[in-house]
């Protein structure tokens, strides 16, 4: 920690640190090692998390600013939370707009998540090309990556003069929204598929609008 702490911040020597509790304490209960050498090490001291997220105007701003594959990603983003890995994975055959909802069959925390759709979300659903030869088990944005999807949304909002806005700050977004609309944390947590409350914005209401004509 102490040699770490001199090259990297300290959010990075806590995740470090973690990912070495969870392997070492892996190996105690595989009976590899007798008994953890980071059991009691304490993480350093890490400042307050920080929380950004964009108006509803702001939000219009820029959507209409990206590429148009992109227009729909940023927009399914801030009205249901989804990870950028999420919805760039998601297949037809996981969205029922019937239901207005997307089920996600493996998340990051390797559960099962049911995610609902506002308005919002659904009409950039409604937007996308779907045909009579479309497929269920098709990509519904074919050969998008996440690290496509981060450079062609940093550079939007370089254009735009945008400053300190990440991707995943469209999550900080919609948990804000969500926070000011009233919903209690624990709900906000669910929808976004967070285990840690701590990691959760505290704050508007998710968009109900078109996000392309108003």
């Amino acid at each position: 920690m102490t040699k770490r702490s001199g090259d990297v911040s300290a959010h990075t020597v806590q995740k470090e640190l973690n990912t070495l509790k969870h392997l070492l304490g892996l190996a105690v209960d595989w009976d590899i090692i007798p008994y953890s050498p980071a059991h009691k090490v304490k993480s350093p001291r890490v400042p307050a998390g920080r929380v950004r997220y964009l108006q509803p105007t702001e939000l219009k701003v820029l959507i209409e600013a990206c590429l148009d594959w992109l227009q729909p990603v940023v927009a399914i983003t801030v009205g249901t939370g989804m990870r950028r890995s999420e919805i760039v994975s998601l297949r037809w055959m996981d969205v029922d707009m019937l239901h207005d909802r997307v089920m996600l069959p493996q998340t990051k925390n390797g559960e099962c998540r049911i995610v609902y759709l506002n308005k919002f979300a659904e009409m950039a659903f409604a937007s996308l090309p779907f045909d009579e030869n479309t497929k269920p088990t098709d990509r519904i944005f074919p050969g998008v990556t996440p690290e496509r999807v981060s450079v062609a949304f940093r550079r939007t909002c370089r254009a735009l003069g945008v400053v300190d806005f990440r991707f995943h700050d469209l999550r900080h977004t919609a948990a804000s929204w969500l926070r000011m609309s009233g919903a209690d944390i624990h709900t906000v947590a669910q929808l976004l598929g967070h285990k840690d409350l701590r990691r959760l914005p505290g704050t508007s209401t998710l968009v109900q609008r078109s996000w392309l004509r108003q």
